[in-house]
C-alpha cells in the first residue's frame, strides 16, 4: 500500500500503481500469462481462479478494474458482476468468454459491465480498455480534487476553520470518504484528532456502524491486549467469562486507536497481523476470528520519529500510513481563533440565548494573540470557564485567566472583526452566497449546511438577492 497523497491525483504512474486490478479465471495458465503481462508494465493485479475467491476479496477491499470470466464453475461471470455491483458500484467490469453470443454480451452489458471481451483474448487489446478506465477514473479524481480545491469553508461537520490547512483536511477526508483505507492522524495534544477521526467516520459508508474509541496510553499493558482482542475464559487469573473485544464490538465500523505509540511491542505485532489479515487472535483462543474493521490510529508525537528511535514498528508504520493527516497547532492557524470561538460560545450558553452572545474586540484581541500551547481544547476551556463563571451579553478582558491576559503583554490587540454570533453568520452566509454567485446549494456546501437551513438563517436574518446585489455594488 502506499500513502494517499492528494496532489498526486493527475500523475499517471501514481494512479497506475495505486489502482487495484483483479483478473478471475479458472485457466491457471491464463492466469499466469495475465498476471505476468500486467505486473511488467507496473499494473497492481491480483489473480484468482473462482469467482467464489472474487468475492471475498471485493467485499474485503476496493477493485478499480474486474476482469471476469463468464463460465466458471460455481459462481460464474454474470453472477459476480452482479454481486460486485453491489458491493462496489464504482468497480468496471470486463467479462471474458470462450462462448460468445450476442444475447450473453447484451445482457453483461445491461448488468453494468464495462466491455465484454471474447477468448483467445489479445492482451494489447485488454491493456488498452484496462487503461481507458483507469484513465476516466484518473481524471474523475482530478476533477473531484479541482472542485475541492475551489471551495473555501468554514466547517466540517465538528471541524471548525476555515484555514488553508484546516480546508486541507476537509479535502483529503473528502478524497477518502467512500474508501476503507487505513489513516494515520498526527498532531499535538488538544489539536482535535478524535474529532478529525470521527468526521471520518461519519462521512464514510461505515456511519451507521459502531465507533470505538480507545486510548492507548490511559489503559495498562496488561489489560489493553485484552481490550483489543479479547480472551476466553481461563486465559488468564480473573478471566471468569469470554471476553470479545474492541476489535469485534466495531465490527463493521472503525476503531480508533489513540496514542498509538504508547502501545507495547508484542502488541504492536498483533495490530500488525490484523491490518494484514484482517484476523483477530483472543487470548488464549487457539483460532481466530476475522474482522471488518477500518483502523483510524493517532499520535501526539512525529511519527517518522518514533519509527527512527524504535518506539513504532516500522512495517506497523507503513501499514497504518495510507492516509495520513497532520493537524496543524492552532497558533499557525489563528485565523480560525474567531470561528471557534464563536463556535463554543454556541455550544455553551445553551438555552440562555441571551447570555454570552458576544465578545468584545480587545478579549478577541487577547485571545488572537495568545499562542495557545494546549491547542482548541485550551481555547474551548477558555469559553467554557467564562460562561461557568457567569458572564452577562459579552464576554470581556476579565472574563478571561488571567495567566492568558498577562501572556498578551500591556497592549493587547484588538480584532477590528470580532462581533456578535448573529452578525458574524451574516457575515459568512453573505460571503458564501457570493463565492457561489448566489446559487443556494453550492453556498451550503461551503458553510458546511443544508439548504433548507441556509433558507431559515436568510429569513431570520433578512438576507436577500437583492440586499447581496446592494452589497455588491
Amino acid at each position: 500500500m502506499t500513502k494517499e497523497n492528494v496532489g498526486d491525483v493527475s500523475r499517471p504512474e501514481v494512479f497506475l500503481k495505486n489502482s487495484a486490478i483483479l483478473f478471475v479465471d479458472d485457466e491457471k495458465e491464463l492466469l499466469f500469462i495475465v498476471d505476468e503481462y500486467l505486473s511488467q508494465r507496473g499494473y497492481n493485479i491480483t489473480v484468482v481462479d473462482s469467482g467464489l475467491k472474487a468475492l471475498e476479496i471485493t467485499k474485503k477491499r476496493r477493485i478499480d478494474v474486474l476482469i471476469a470470466d463468464l463460465m466458471m464453475p460455481g459462481v460464474n461471470g454474470l453472477e459476480l458482476l452482479k454481486a460486485v455491483k453491489e458491493l462496489q458500484l464504482e468497480t468496471e467490469v470486463i467479462i471474458l468468454t470462450g462462448y460468445g453470443s450476442i444475447e450473453t454480451a447484451v445482457e453483461a452489458l445491461k448488468l453494468g459491465s464495462y466491455d465484454y471481451l471474447q477468448k483467445p483474448i489479445k492482451l494489447d487489446h485488454l491493456k488498452v480498455l484496462i487503461d481507458r478506465i483507469l484513465e476516466k477514473k484518473s481524471l474523475w479524481e482530478e476533477n473531484l480534487f479541482l472542485r475541492s480545491r475551489l471551495q473555501e469553508r468554514y466547517r466540517y461537520d465538528e471541524l471548525i476553520g476555515a484555514s488553508s490547512k484546516m480546508n486541507r483536511i476537509y479535502e483529503i477526508i473528502d478524497r477518502i470518504s467512500l474508501k476503507s483505507a487505513t489513516v494515520l492522524i498526527s498532531g499535538e495534544s488538544g489539536t482535535g484528532k478524535g474529532v478529525v477521526a470521527k468526521v471520518i467516520q461519519q462521512n464514510s459508508d461505515r456511519k451507521d456502524k459502531p465507533f470505538v474509541s480507545v486510548n492507548c496510553g490511559a489503559i495498562v499493558e496488561g489489560l489493553l491486549e485484552s481490550e483489543l482482542f479479547g480472551h476466553v475464559r481461563g486465559a488468564f487469573t480473573g478471566a471468569v467469562r469470554d471476553k470479545m473485544g474492541l476489535f469485534r464490538v466495531a465490527e463493521g465500523g472503525t476503531i480508533f486507536l489513540d496514542e498509538i505509540a504508547e502501545m507495547a511491542p508484542h502488541l504492536q505485532v498483533k495490530l500488525l497481523r490484523a491490518l494484514q489479515e484482517k484476523e483477530i487472535r483472543p487470548i488464549g483462543h487457539t483460532g481466530g476470528f476475522k474482522v471488518n474493521t477500518r483502523i483510524i490510529a493517532a499520535t501526539n508525537r512525529d511519527p517518522e520519529e518514533l519509527v527512527r528511535s524504535g518506539v513504532l514498528r516500522k512495517d506497523l508504520y507503513y501499514r497504518l500510513n495510507v492516509v495520513f493527516i497532520n493537524i496543524p497547532p492552532l497558533r499557525e492557524r489563528k485565523e480560525d481563533v474567531p470561528f471557534l470561538t464563536n463556535h463554543f460560545m454556541e455550544k455553551f450558553r445553551g438555552s440562555e440565548k441571551q447570555i454570552g452572545k458576544k465578545i468584545s474586540p480587545e478579549a478577541m484581541g487577547i485571545l488572537l494573540d495568545y499562542d495557545w500551547p494546549g491547542n482548541v481544547r485550551e481555547l474551548e476551556n477558555v469559553i467554557q470557564r467564562a460562561f461557568a463563571l457567569g458572564i452577562s451579553e459579552t464576554i470581556e478582558v476579565v472574563d478571561l485567566p488571567s495567566a492568558i491576559i498577562k501572556a498578551a503583554g500591556e497592549n493587547p490587540k484588538a480584532a477590528p472583526n470580532a462581533c456578535s454570533l448573529r452578525e458574524n453568520e451574516i457575515i459568512l452566509i453573505k460571503k458564501a452566497l457570493c463565492k457561489a454567485s448566489g446559487k443556494k446549494s453550492h453556498a451550503a456546501k461551503l458553510l458546511g449546511i443544508n439548504v433548507s437551513t441556509l433558507y431559515r438563517k436568510m429569513e431570520r436574518y433578512e438576507i436577500s438577492d437583492e440586499t447581496l446585489h446592494i452589497a455588491n455594488s
